[in-house]
């Protein structure tokens, strides 16, 4: 681990830059906003296609290190920088694996294969970039649900958490995606409402979400003629 970490953090106002934001809320980590955000043009400068060419938010920088992806940015800052006193993955092989298990489950069930494919295809997101296709959003709406019975399978034997009694960035990505899915409108299973109500009241989470605030109202960036 590194003494002084040299930590920024590029990327504000969405579901998936507020993952990092609160990960090193949680570790305690010191870091630099750069409050820049998706579709804004603020991406495709020169300086930030250097950082990352893909030209995605959210990006971070540890000292001469980049790494993009929302849930590889968490997975690096557990792994990295997680201490005796604050950590936010298993250590012990089996938890190590169940832990690996829930964050793909999330990242590629919950958040790609359904909120994100909403958002690409909704009116009122990205729909005018990508086509505006209702029955897909309610495709993907209920493939959501029907997803999350796996959480809801597993919150009912009273565990705070989803690694049991132990907090950890898995909760993190969940927890985004709950979120996500309220604002969406498809709702979420009984037994994550008193989970997600717990997650929220942390105070790690409280300041993730003051600092993914963006600057000013995210607005797409007009398309060149």
């Amino acid at each position: 681990m590194h003494a002084a970490p040299n930590l920024t953090l590029w990327g504000v106002g969405t579901s998936r830059t507020i993952r990092p934001h609160w990960a090193m809320h949680e570790l305690g980590l010191a870091y630099e906003t750069r409050p820049i955000g998706p579709r804004t043009g603020e991406t495709k400068t020169a300086e930030y296609t250097r950082l990352n060419p893909r030209q995605k938010v959210p990006l971070l920088q540890d000292g001469d290190f980049a790494i993009g992806e929302s849930a590889a940015i968490v997975a690096y800052l557990s792994r990295m920088y997680s201490t005796t006193q604050r950590s936010l993955i298993p250590e012990a092989p089996r938890d190590y694996a169940a832990w690996l298990e829930w964050c793909f489950f999330i990242v590629a069930e919950l958040d790609s294969t359904s909120l994100y494919v909403m958002r690409r295809h909704r009116a009122d997101a990205l729909g005018p970039i990508y086509g505006i296709a209702p029955e897909v959003v309610a495709q993907a709406g209920e493939y959501f649900r029907q997803q999350l019975r796996h959480v809801e399978v597993a919150l009912m034997d009273g565990r705070q958490f989803l690694m049991g009694n132990k907090f950890t960035s898995a909760d993190i990505l969940l927890t985004t995606c709950l979120d996500w899915a309220i604002a969406y409108g498809v709702g979420i299973c009984d037994n994550a409402q008193p989970y997600l109500e717990r997650m929220q009241a942390r105070d790690s989470y409280q300041l993730a979400k003051k600092a993914n605030v963006p600057l000013a109202p995210i607005t797409a960036a007009p398309a060149k003629a």
